[in-house]
């Protein structure tokens, strides 16, 4: 799996982690889902200090202002069906990973790659082209 693509799906922690991403493992035009903004907009409403929850806030801001996200419409939702039933065949539940699995559903249904540091995430997921991005944190 390498990066570098034309264009692809930045999964949530991808995004969260992008200042310490390798540019070399990015799409040439990376997007995010409005489940990922789902997903973001939840982290400053359960941060444990006013610090961290500032930090977060902030992070949304730049993340709504940077992307337009892609839509989780009527061609997600039959992709989640599948994305649902291959997670079963494979023993996870797609309730557990439910932010992941719509994120790979939006994918699929847009003929995209997903951008992910945690590619275990998205394993059995029938037809996803997934990509992992290296960071700094890890070798």
């Amino acid at each position: 799996m390498t990066g570098g693509g034309d264009a692809g799906v930045l999964d949530t922690n991808a995004l969260v982690l992008l200042e310490r991403l390798d540019p070399g493992d990015l799409p040439a035009e990376p997007l995010i889902t409005a489940v990922t903004l789902a997903e973001l907009s939840v982290s400053p409403l359960v941060a444990r200090d006013r610090t961290e929850r500032a930090a977060r806030q902030l992070r949304l801001q730049h993340v709504e202002a940077a992307f337009e996200p892609l839509p989780f419409d009527a061609a997600a939702a039959r992709a989640f069906g599948s994305v649902a039933a291959a997670l079963r065949r494979s023993g996870r539940k797609a309730s557990a990973r439910a932010f992941d699995a719509m994120i790979a559903a939006t994918a699929l249904a847009n003929d995209l790659p997903v951008y992910t540091c945690n590619v275990k995430d998205f394993d059995g997921i029938d037809g996803l082209r997934v990509e992992a991005v290296r960071h700094r944190d890890r070798s």
